[in-house]
């Protein structure tokens, strides 16, 4: 086994489900096929049909659009050819679709696009129009999604869990001649919140965010919500039919949370717990008049932005590495210029430190730039001057918009430059004196409050000469918070999870950390099973997970063992 995480895709029918399977994998792509991004080599097809891999099942579609026969590919993989004969059948609907225009495709063809999960994306795609475009007709059609119950009891008695999918049905007629799609998800009267759920889990975002979740779902019970939860990973605890009080088993992908929000009419969405996964889709929510609980979008894009940050910094006369912004190879080059190499490239709206490298010349640097303006268009990066042999921290708080109070500091054992996520780290710090604390203690309450926090916020610091300088900070939920809370035994996520909704002041709890000794967290990577993967450590993150380790003292063997490691499989 290679793969570190899942997602479930359930509909009516095995196309309906194959296609929200694959829009909830995060991948930048819509699901099978209609969006331009399929294999268009022929020999690469032939490779990733004889050779199973990640892909493969994008591979499938792409090689029914290349004219290779289900025969030749039923050959090649051994796949039975009714499942074969179900992507067929996809790729002759794409072609059907394409020879019309928005104007004149058929109410038919739209509802059994729908059906087969074709997402409007797609169907945009194929028709030459916006993804708004496909959406209003189908609401002036009115082919909507209806939500059915799953059938947890197997059909042996009537199941009571509320727990739900999507899909799209034909309208039946009463007697007096009325139209209607069976919807079984009844909506209540209760003041409501939604949860977005942090998807699969990846390198970069795993399964400490789905604690978050469940926490926050938790917390929002507490203060008289009925908590709606929507995500579509089959290994999580956020996915069990008893922890909201509704779950939509639906992709994290906006069309299905449009439609639920549409559907129930919460008084607003979380997008903070739930990771990149929930926190990408801020932007949409807030264009679309949807309220978003705690942070605003503006400060979330703000942190996100790595240029709009750093300015942010400026202001608030606090110290950061020299940085510049970059759209361009040439605008890195001229920036290079005034930066001493090695220098930092960051790119924004990233997870796991995704696309990062640290780069010591031109020559690097240029490449770079291009490889990840190849593979992320339009992105603005932030070239950072590294701070060659800092040591690096980091804080998390919860801020109310007033008041902030820091729920740990952690100081990482590997030098600055290794990702957050692949360095072990310490709970308190260890080496840190009251000159660097007391810094890291008024930039966190400095910068939450500069960004209007409300919730969590993680900040990542690099110490050079007793200097506390800024790397990032993210106002949400980090890996680092359930850590925390299991270290000094305080339910953090509850109470941020109150703040962000309104119903308390940071003021309104008792805070009694309690932890003899220290927690340390270590990074777990797979390693042995990427053999060919480069292990040198660097500002990608490459660990699969973590562990928390309890130590008396400093004394300890085992942090003698990791100390004095510290700087084996570094990389720049």
């Amino acid at each position: 086994m290679k793969s570190v995480g899942e997602v479930m895709g359930i509909g009516r029918s095995f196309q309906e489900a194959l296609h929200k399977a694959t829009q909830s994998l995060e991948i930048k792509r819509n699901g099978l096929g209609a969006d331009g991004k399929g294999y268009k080599d022929y020999n690469q097809v032939i490779d990733k049909l004889t050779h199973a891999s990640w892909d493969r099942v994008f591979a499938l579609y792409d090689a029914i659009a290349m004219g290779i026969s289900l025969e030749r590919i039923h050959e090649i993989t051994k796949i039975d050819m009714w499942y074969l004969k179900q992507f067929e059948e996809l790729h002759s609907l794409e072609i059907e679709i394409s020879k019309f225009d928005i104007n004149t495709l058929s109410r038919k063809l739209l509802l059994e696009a729908k059906q087969k999960g074709f997402a409007d994306r797609q169907i945009a795609h194929m028709l030459g129009c916006l993804e708004s475009e496909v959406y209003t007709k189908r609401d002036e059609l009115n082919i909507n999604r209806v939500y059915k119950l799953v059938d947890t009891c197997a059909a042996e008695f009537p199941a009571q869990t509320p727990y739900y999918y999507s899909t799209f049905e034909a309208e039946m007629e009463t007697a007096d001649g009325k139209r209607y799609a069976e919807n079984e998800s009844i909506v209540s009267d209760k003041k409501k919140v939604i949860v977005l759920g942090s998807g699969p889990n990846r390198i970069g975002q795993g399964i400490e965010f789905d604690y978050c979740c469940v926490h926050g779902v938790y917390a929002a019970q507490e203060c008289g919500y009925e908590t709606i939860m929507i995500n579509c990973n089959p290994e999580t605890v956020s996915t069990d039919f008893d922890t909201a009080d509704k779950l939509y088993f639906e992709p994290v992908f906006w069309e299905h949370i449009y439609d639920i929000i549409r559907h129930e009419k919460p008084e607003g969405v979380i997008v903070q717990l739930g990771g990149q996964t929930a926190l990408k889709l801020a932007e949409k929510l807030e264009r679309y008049g949807i309220k978003i609980m705690g942070t605003s979008y503006k400060a979330l894009d703000l942190a996100e932005d790595r240029g709009l940050f750093s300015k942010m910094l400026q202001e608030n006369d606090i110290p950061y590495p020299e940085f510049a912004t970059a759209t361009t190879p040439a605008e890195a080059l001229q920036a290079a210029e005034q930066l001493d190499f090695p220098i930092l490239v960051r790119p924004s709206y990233v997870l796991g430190g995704q696309g990062m490298k640290i780069v010591i010349n031109k020559e690097e640097l240029e490449e770079h730039v291009v490889d990840i303006l190849r593979k992320i268009p339009n992105n603005v990066l932030l070239l950072d001057h590294y701070l060659d042999g800092a040591i690096e921290a980091e804080a998390d708080a919860i801020c109310d918009g007033e008041n902030v109070y820091i729920i740990g500091i952690m100081e990482h054992i590997e030098p600055c430059g290794v990702h957050s996520g692949d360095s072990n780290a310490l709970l308190p710090p260890f080496t840190l004196g009251d000159l660097v604390m007391q810094q890291i203690k008024d930039h966190t309450k400095k910068i939450a409050l500069a960004l209007d926090t409300v919730g969590l916020i993680n900040i990542q610091f690099a110490i050079k000469d007793d200097k506390v300088y800024i790397i990032e900070a993210n106002p949400r939920a980090s890996r680092t918070v359930p850590f925390i809370a299991k270290a000094y035994g305080e339910p953090y996520v509850n109470y941020a999870t109150k703040v962000m909704l309104g119903h308390n002041k940071v003021t309104d709890f008792d805070f009694n950390p309690q932890l003899d000794g220290y927690a340390i967290k270590q990074p777990v990577f797979s390693f042995n099973k990427f053999p060919n993967v480069d292990k040198r450590l660097g500002p990608e993150m490459k660990s699969t997970g973590e562990s928390i380790l309890f130590i008396d003292s400093l004394k300890d063997d085992d942090f003698y063992e990791l100390y004095a490691r510290r700087r084996m499989y570094l990389s720049k």
